[in-house]
């Protein structure tokens, strides 16, 4: 007769079919020896912190994927796969979505109500009615290549509305005359250039980017002569200027296809600006007022006719890169007619300092400005990266005159 078998020196049996009697569970249905051991090696506490069962998703939960190059470089299928990516990527998704309902919306989707205006009963006529966007953006946006971006926007019509700082303004209407330049190269971080050896050199900086003096001095060269006609059109005939219409004056006179000023005047497209003097437009009209003084800008045509143009209507979106005095004058505007129907927010600002670059959408919803319906989004990312892909995955599908 043959010896049991052994396990490190321990006798086992077997049974009939050759499993080792050890690794079998005993008829009573209780563990083996060595799986009770594991069991009996954790505590009942972790076995409910680390080991607990789950719920069942909801119906309809989607699984985290992202983009699998195996298919190829197809950035349509790129862009797509964002909502299932997560984090920023999946908010960059949601405002691609948010935008396309924005350019979507049509009168002719609403029911007509009891005290519809006569004209607009007609379902043609209700299909022309479109969402009314008001489009917000700090001034670094055109002192970036997403300047070409913006003006692209308003030479074929995709948003009805500009806000945005002094910067802007001065800064399309000098790229017409010299360029901005990278400050960052191969050899050298832009962002990291001194700015005592910049001042030196009559260079500025703005973040990256190198824009020398002299790029002031010819739009200075430029920009009296016109402050001068606007003063005697001022005393002559009596009129008063608002800084909207400054900027449209601006935008006939540079008269060229690369500024957003020119497209905006061509288009009937306002621009406003309530912080004009916040720059070098500013320091122009301050220079003016000893050469040639009394010229008057009137704010407060352009706060009446920024709020009407949201009191008016009929369905509105906004579309804010940046935050800060844009991203304000914009959503109070919206207050006017009890919120926005729809909301994009691109920013770096966070809630916890309580400004209002960093608020949230929701906030925005308590003053009345975004409405309780309305599905806002904001993504949380610097504006340069964003716009590109945004613009490119919605106004960009459209025809150029759509």
């Amino acid at each position: 007769m043959s010896s049991p078998a052994t396990t490190n020196g321990t006798p086992s049996t077997t049974t009939a079919n050759g499993t080792p009697a050890a690794a079998t569970a005993t008829t009573n249905g209780s563990s083996s020896a060595g799986a009770a051991a594991t069991s009996s090696a954790l505590p009942a506490a972790l076995q409910t912190a680390v080991l607990g069962e789950s719920e069942s998703m909801p119906e309809g939960s989607v699984p985290v994927r992202g983009y699998d190059f195996n298919h190829g470089c197809d950035m349509d299928a790129l862009m797509g796969s964002l909502l299932q990516t997560g984090f920023q990527a999946t908010n960059l998704g949601l405002a691609i979505e948010e935008v396309r309902k924005m350019r979507a919306w049509r009168l002719s989707d609403e029911p007509v109500a009891a005290d519809e205006d006569e004209e607009l009963r007609d379902p043609a006529a209700r299909a022309k009615v479109r969402t009314t966007i008001f489009m917000g953006f700090t001034s670094n946006m055109i002192s970036a290549g997403t300047r070409e971006i913006i003006r692209w926007l308003v030479e074929h019509k995709k948003v009805q509305c500009l806000v945005t700082t002094g910067g802007a303004i001065e800064e399309d209407l000098m790229k017409c005359m010299r360029p901005h330049y990278m400050g960052t190269t191969a050899e050298q971080d832009g962002f990291e250039l001194r700015g005592s050896d910049l001042r030196k050199r009559g260079i500025n900086r703005i973040g990256n980017l190198l824009v020398p003096n002299n790029n002031y001095c010819v739009f200075e060269d430029w920009m009296t002569p016109i402050l001068d006609v606007m003063l005697a059109e001022q005393k002559e005939g009596g009129r008063v200027w608002s800084p909207q219409q400054m900027i449209a004056r601006l935008g006939k006179e540079i008269d060229n296809r690369e500024s957003v000023l020119y497209w905006a005047y061509k288009n009937d497209i306002p621009i406003y600006c309530p912080a004009i003097t916040d720059g070098s437009i500013g320091d122009m009209v301050y220079f003016h007022s000893f050469k040639n003084p009394g010229l008057v800008l009137d704010i407060a045509q352009d706060i009446r006719t920024l709020n009407n143009l949201a009191l008016k209507a009929r369905h509105t979106g906004m579309l804010i890169f940046g935050g800060g005095l844009v991203k304000h004058h914009i959503c109070n505007a919206n207050l006017m007619r009890n919120g926005a129907n729809h909301a994009v927010f691109v920013n770096t600002g966070e809630a916890f300092e309580g400004s209002d670059s960093g608020a949230t959408p929701d906030e925005a919803v308590s003053w009345g400005k975004i409405r309780a319906d309305a599905r806002p989004i904001k993504v949380h990312a610097e504006a340069t990266l964003i716009m590109p892909l945004l613009v490119s995955q919605t106004f960009a599908k459209e025809s150029p005159f759509d």
